[in-house]
């Protein structure tokens, strides 16, 4: 069997040590950006004792770091392209490092949001040169497809591990400590970046186009804010509103990528047959790997009553499944399975996952963790396809503006799995509270189980009992609107991706130190 997805004219050449060693260097920035998005589960309470920050400047310091990463990704992947993505990718380190420096030692909430807004920009600057420096070093398909692997497993890792860090960190040390982790990857980084990483840029970027940078962020942003508030605290108008904004700022910077001469996201990117789709199956696989965690983690800490460390320390068990599932997709297409059937059997899987999830019960740990083992297996073969794809279709001068496209379109999926999944789950279990309930019991199970702890005797009992069922069936429900949708999105790969063809671009289009690669 032919794979049409990988069809070559002439061989690449093979990467070497070097490029390998390379390339676990750039996982360790890449493992901490991940990490930095959840790394502040545990040290919040004691930040908000020592900093004593408002409610309002509580929300920042968690959500700015992640608010200004989406926002700036895309202006990021131009950026890189533009000016070079090893030096972009220096700079961005040098910044992570000085702000979690400031981060660690900061001695009021202003400075700590300031802080998170800098490790936002500097993990913007990370993410899209990480995998555009992967594009350049692996001009072979095989090896790109295993590095590709790697960068996806590190990063779903290090969203996972952020947690358990901080919590090891903040029983130990200090708050602060959970910042000064990152200090000796980025002095590493800067270190042997310059020694081991090519140089690569787009030969002829044109002019860098100032005003889509506000547009892009405008068009992010809105979008993002509302669908994550959506998810946490349902529908309101002013979060309705939010969305609507991003989306009409939206219009308009696509408006202006096609009509400027040097357009920060070439319209051009969407033309070839593999980019688009892998995008929007990108896009799909995220919102049901973040639609499972929001369940996941709520059901092991509220209707198991486990504490925060034990439920992170749980949560760790279907991350180990992942460093399996991208290895063993690269090696299926690369023994010839065709790239849309190993996709489209990627969200058949995550849908099984979703499936075992139907029939849990408020006792079901392992059938729970289980299910989520199985969604994130599926779906990070999905992810690793569609990031090789991508990547693969695109004109290795593109290739910072290619992935920051793709990441940020994983940013929408997860926010949009979170706010829609999260809103069917809501529904199902605000119906399944009693009426007689107070009124924070209908909102959210935390507030069902803290109203619990005030009631006396057999009545708080049976409204924890009715809560945490009511939870389990929400999730149940999301659940099955999830499983239809995955196994939609398996149609939907094997219509789009079964005629796509991938011609490997020589190197040569790109600007690259050749003394870097020796």
């Amino acid at each position: 069997m032919t794979n049409p997805t990988s069809t070559t004219t002439d061989p690449a050449p093979l990467a070497g040590r070097r490029e390998w060693f390379a390339t676990g260097v750039l996982m360790l920035p890449l493992l901490l950006v991940g990490m930095d998005v959840s790394v502040l589960y545990f040290a919040i309470p004691d930040i908000s004792a020592d900093l004593e920050p408002s409610g309002t400047q509580q929300l920042w310091i968690f959500d700015m770091y992640a608010f200004v990463l989406a926002g700036l990704l895309m202006t990021m992947g131009s950026l890189g392209d533009h000016i070079g993505r090893r030096r972009l990718l220096l700079i961005g380190a040098a910044a992570f490092g000085a702000a979690s420096l400031v981060a660690a030692y900061a001695n009021s909430a202003e400075t700590l949001i300031a802080a998170r807004a800098v490790l936002g920009i500097g993990g913007a600057t990370l993410m899209p040169s990480t995998m555009a420096l992967i594009r350049t070093m692996f001009t072979d398909q095989a090896q790109r497809a295993k590095a590709i692997g790697l960068w996806s497993g590190v990063m779903t890792a290090g969203i996972a591990l952020g947690s358990v860090m901080s919590g090891f960190l903040v029983q130990h040390f200090w708050w602060g400590s959970v910042f000064l982790v990152n200090l000796p990857a980025m002095v590493l980084l800067l270190i042997l970046g310059p020694i081991l990483l090519p140089e690569s840029r787009n030969p002829a970027p044109g002019r860098f186009d100032l005003l889509s940078v506000p547009l892009s962020m405008a068009a992010v942003l809105p979008v993002i804010y509302g669908l994550k508030e959506i998810s946490s605290e349902g529908w309101n108008v002013r979060y309705v509103i939010s969305v609507t904004v991003g989306l009409l700022f939206a219009a308009l910077f696509v408006h202006r990528q096609r009509t400027i001469a040097s357009p920060m996201i070439s319209p051009t990117l969407f033309r070839g047959r593999g980019f688009a789709p892998a995008v929007s199956l990108n896009l799909l696989s995220m919102f049901a790997m973040m639609g499972s965690a929001y369940f996941t983690t709520q059901y092991l800490q509220s209707v198991l009553g486990k504490s925060s460390m034990e439920a992170a320390l749980w949560g760790l068990l279907p991350s180990t499944a992942v460093g399996i599932a991208a290895p063993v997709a690269a090696q299926l297409v690369q023994r010839g399975v065709n790239r849309a059937h190993v996709v489209a059997g990627g969200f058949v899987v995550a849908a099984c996952g979703y499936g075992m999830l139907t029939v849990s019960g408020t006792d079901s740990m392992w059938l729970v963790l289980g299910g989520a083992a199985v969604i994130a297996s599926g779906i990070v073969v999905v992810m690793s396809q569609m990031m090789d794809l991508a990547l693969s279709t695109v004109p290795v001068e593109k290739a910072g503006t290619a992935s920051s496209v793709l990441e940020t379109g994983a940013e929408f999926g997860g926010a949009l799995g979170m706010a829609a999944l999260g809103s069917i789950g809501t529904a199902v279990y605000r119906d399944g509270i009693p009426a007689s309930a107070p009124g924070p019991a209908h909102e959210t199970l935390g507030g069902a189980l803290a109203v619990a702890r005030q009631l006396p005797g057999r009545t708080g009992e049976a409204l924890v009992t009715a809560a945490r069922e009511a939870f389990t069936d929400g999730m149940q429900a999301a659940a099955i609107a999830a499983t239809v949708l995955l196994l939609g999105a398996a149609v939907l790969a094997s219509v789009t991706l079964r005629r796509v063809r991938v011609r490997e671009t020589k190197a040569t289009e790109c600007e690259c130190d050749k003394a870097a690669l020796v």
